[in-house]
């Protein structure tokens, strides 16, 4: 492995840790959603990045899948709390 791969999995992992830490401690659940966001483009980073290293396109369905979840997730959360926002007075 070379130490570019590696110098690129622990600046993911580093990043990742911290973003579970904010869905985790929170506050709100905006910072939750936009957590939680960050998480799905890492991990889309991250199999992007793996596809170029290997020179394959075997896991492009699956970041297409990852990036639906990820709108339609923000999106039902956006709906969410706007709601939520209309109902208190």
């Amino acid at each position: 492995m070379s130490p570019l791969l590696i110098v690129i999995y622990v600046v993911f992992t580093i990043a990742a840790l911290l973003t579970l830490w904010r869905i985790v401690i929170g506050p709100s659940i905006l910072d939750r959603a936009v957590a939680s966001d960050v998480l799905l483009t890492e991990i889309m980073c991250v199999l992007g990045a793996e596809m170029a290293i290997n020179h394959h396109t075997k896991t492009l369905p699956v970041l297409l899948i990852i990036a639906a979840v990820g709108v339609f997730g923000s999106i039902s959360i956006a709906r969410f709390v706007a709601r939520r926002d209309n109902d208190t007075p």
